[in-house]
């Protein structure tokens, strides 16, 4: 499965290529580009050419066409065929139910590529935001796990509903 864009209500996801992908890391504050994985960034560098699963989506506005967030998966299924998803809308756009929606159209390009039996999300280990996505998402919470790039985490799963197959 290689989509370029995915539609949604009010959203339209379009791949970024490795150069958009690294200018948009090029584009964070310190603090924001000190969070992003080593690992990752070093497949985007060696990448050539667009891919859902390492360089994910720019989220935009399907009425305004403003760019509103990027979301993304951060890399692709591997032998367990699980995937981890991230997403982000920028601060004048959140709390209009934006990052649901985008988390929902990762859920089902991932669900719908055959290559994903379970997704996964990882939050800070208190209720915010990105909890309230996950359970409208249908996320579960399984419990905290360490992860040596942000320490203590919480982590969610999500297997395919019968709507979703």
């Amino acid at each position: 499965m290689n989509k370029t864009e995915i539609l949604t209500e009010n959203l339209k996801l379009l791949l970024q290529t490795p150069q958009q992908a690294l200018a948009l890391v090029e584009a964070m504050s310190p603090a924001d580009r000190a969070e992003v994985s080593p690992d990752w960034l070093a497949r985007v560098k060696a990448s050539t050419s667009a891919d859902p699963w390492l360089h994910g989506f720019v989220v935009t506005h399907r009425e305004s066409g403003d760019v509103i967030g990027s979301c993304g998966y951060t890399g692709p299924p591997g032998p367990e065929a699980i995937v981890e998803i991230a997403y982000g809308i920028d601060l004048a756009y959140q709390g209009r139910g934006y990052a649901t929606e985008a988390a929902r159209a990762l859920i089902g390009f991932a669900f719908g590529s055959g290559r994903v039996r379970l997704v996964r999300a990882h939050t800070k280990p208190e209720e915010n935001a990105s909890t309230r996505i996950l359970t409208k998402c249908g996320f579960q919470k399984l419990g905290e796990v360490m992860d040596p790039v942000d320490g203590l985490i919480w982590r969610w799963e999500l297997r395919p509903s019968n709507e979703q197959l």
